[in-house]
C-alpha cells in the first residue's frame, strides 16, 4: 500500500489571487470593525468566500455589490481600497472562467 504524499509544487492561478484579495478584505474589515454595517459586511464576505459561491462564480458579483452598498455608508478608506481589489480580480476571473 502506498502513502499519498503532498504535492511540492502548486500552480498559481487567478482563483488564488481572488482568494487572496478576499482574505485581505476580510482582515481589513476586522481591523476596522465598528463602522456602520461592519457585521453585515463580514457575514456577506464569508458567504462570498464559501465553497458554494466559489463553485458558482456567478453568485459572487451580486454579493460584491451588496457589500459595496453597505460599505458606502461609512466604512474606512482602507476597506474600500480592498473592495476595489476584489472587483478588479473578480472581473478577470469572470472573463477567464465564464467564456
Amino acid at each position: 500500500m502506498s502513502i499519498q504524499t503532498e504535492s511540492t509544487g502548486y500552480e498559481k492561478t487567478i482563483l488564488s489571487d481572488l482568494q487572496g484579495v478576499w482574505i485581505n478584505f476580510r482582515k481589513s474589515v476586522l481591523e476596522n470593525a465598528g463602522f456602520p454595517g461592519w457585521e453585515k459586511v463580514l457575514f456577506h464576505t464569508d458567504e462570498a468566500m464559501s465553497w458554494e459561491t466559489v463553485r458558482n462564480l456567478k453568485l459572487m458579483p451580486p454579493l460584491v455589490l451588496l457589500i459595496r452598498n453597505i460599505c458606502l455608508k461609512g466604512c474606512p478608506e482602507e476597506v474600500l481600497i480592498r473592495l476595489k481589489e476584489i472587483h478588479e480580480i473578480l472581473k478577470e476571473v469572470l472573463d477567464e472562467h465564464l467564456k
